[in-house]
């Protein structure tokens, strides 16, 4: 397995949190790689783009993901976040819309609290 990017992030740690929580948190990276991609910031672009893929794959990765809805749902995020930076061509989704929909998550997220 590779070694986590988030390095004081145990997958126990990760699965305590809600999924808005951790969509939430996905939302954060997701923002940071939109930002220095639209700057042209290759390398802070494909750093963020890779915390953002190992905070969503350890969402999905998570027991309370295995319903099959859920799954389904995570797995086509983790496509679209894929498609929206490199060619958009599957989804045609663009980022302002999945900027949005990831602040829904952190909302939620912080009301929970």
């Amino acid at each position: 397995m590779k070694p986590l990017i988030h390095k004081g992030m145990s997958e126990d740690r990760w699965f305590s949190f809600s999924i808005f929580e951790q969509l939430g948190n996905v939302g954060s990276e997701f923002e940071r790689a939109a930002s220095a991609f639209q700057r042209g910031d290759e390398a802070r672009f494909e750093k963020a783009f890779e915390r953002m893929l190992e905070l969503l794959d350890l969402t999905i990765a998570d027991p309370k993901s295995r319903t099959a809805c859920r799954l389904r749902e995570l797995l086509r995020l983790r496509e679209a976040v894929c498609d929206v930076f490199h060619g958009n061509e599957v989804y045609g989704i663009a980022i302002d819309v999945l900027k949005k929909d990831f602040l829904y998550f952190g909302i939620a997220a912080r009301a929970g609290r």
